[in-house]
């Protein structure tokens, strides 16, 4: 599997909900079910619980996620950080790297976990600070995130978020210095 596949399908699942949101995670299934059988079980219980849903329903459900409870907000500068100095610099330096990347945000802020994957999925090569930013960012905040959720498993995110975790963690590789 390309981690950058997954990278992009998971930016596109944490985004605001689409009319293809289904056929998003179908899709995400099949490139993790070979390499993270564990993580693909994980999107298809995503896929399960959003299955026949009206698009109407499922951006109350993603609003109620991600814009409601702070302990869910959708912002890795956030949930790190909260409202505070650190988050701005936080965001200075991923703005920093995005562009030493070439990496265009769109209209987001630079925190946005969509955003976030959506620059893993351009990366080519693993470096220190991509590294950095799954094992020091994208994993702890996925982590709180998870620990925040009042319904559990019964929230079809909760599942994605497991998901998305769980190939992070799998995905990590040793750096050299230099």
């Amino acid at each position: 599997m390309q981690q950058q596949k997954f990278y992009r399908y998971c930016s596109e699942l944490l985004n605001y909900p689409t009319e293809q949101l289904e056929n998003q995670a179908r899709t995400c299934v099949t490139l993790l079910v070979v390499d993270y059988p564990e993580a693909a079980q994980s999107i298809q219980k995503f896929l399960d619980g959003i299955k026949g849903i009206s698009l109407g329903r499922l951006e109350e459900i993603y609003t109620g996620t991600f814009d409601v409870s702070p302990t869910c907000f959708i912002y890795a500068g956030y949930i790190l950080f909260g409202e505070s100095f650190k988050r701005g610099r936080f965001m200075v330096r991923l703005q920093e790297e995005y562009y030493k990347y070439g990496f265009d945000r769109g209209n987001e802020l630079a925190d946005h976990l969509a955003v976030i994957m959506r620059f893993l999925s351009n990366v080519e090569t693993e470096d220190e600070f991509t590294q950095s930013l799954k094992t020091d960012c994208l994993i702890p905040v996925f982590t709180k995130m998870l620990a925040g959720f009042n319904q559990g498993g019964q929230n079809p995110y909760f599942h994605l978020l497991y998901a998305i975790i769980g190939a992070l963690e799998k995905t990590q590789i040793a750096v050299p210095a230099g």
